[in-house]
């Protein structure tokens, strides 16, 4: 059986962790906490990372590319190439020009850090730019990507809530409002495997806040 290795608190470990509920994929969770993953599995150290029997393979998307080809079944990318590659469009814009740019702000938003001046304004413009573009390529008509639910909506109902709250506690709003991100993660909400990520990841970072305070 596919074993997914990590922790649930980790917003990129759900993100697979949905898509292998959504598409109906067994699978094992195995607890690995930063700095004690498997070094031959994971190089860098990073989580989430899978055991199949085949090997191990590690970088999230790398991952759902994995699943969807492993298991067809209840696909998350449509079948038309140019379609599909629009899944992919969202799912990096996602991941790398809102959620990479907002972590610079986690330390002071979530984890009794400091974050300085320049380092908020740099996101803070950065963010205005990238909320925008990505505002023109979103659909939510209802999914991220249209009338179909896509490995990109797996991607955004894990990141968007932190791009949100992290803009919202360190700039006083937040800077996704203006597009319709909070009625799309309230109808995602209703998604029963979505709920049970939710709850598993607030029990797992509620054991991960105690840990970092022990």
């Amino acid at each position: 059986m596919l074993k997914l290795c990590g922790f649930a608190a980790s917003n990129y470990y759900n993100k697979v962790k949905f898509a292998l509920l959504e598409k109906g994929v067994p699978f094992e969770e195995v607890m690995a906490w930063v700095g004690k993953t498997d070094p031959e599995a994971s190089p860098l150290g990073k989580v989430p990372y899978i055991i199949t029997d085949d090997g191990a393979l590690c970088e999230s998307t790398v991952i759902l590319e994995y699943i969807e080809s492993k298991y067809p079944q209840h696909p998350l990318l449509p079948a038309d190439p140019f379609a599909a590659c629009k899944v992919r469009e969202l799912l990096r814009f996602i991941e790398l020009h809102l959620e990479l740019v907002a972590r610079n702000l986690y330390p002071e938003a979530f984890f009794g850090g400091k974050v300085s001046d320049g380092a908020k304004e740099k996101a803070r413009q950065q963010l205005e730019k990238n909320i925008a573009a990505f505002g023109k390529l979103a659909k939510f008509s209802p999914f991220i990507a249209g009338d179909t639910f896509t490995m990109a909506d797996c991607a955004a109902a894990v990141h968007l809530p932190l791009v949100a709250a992290a803009t919202k506690i360190i700039y006083g709003s937040d800077m996704l409002a203006d597009l319709p991100v909070r009625d799309y993660l309230k109808k995602l909400g209703e998604m029963p495997n979505l709920q049970k990520v939710n709850a598993d990841r607030k029990t797992n970072t509620e054991l991960m806040m105690a840990k970092v305070k022990a």
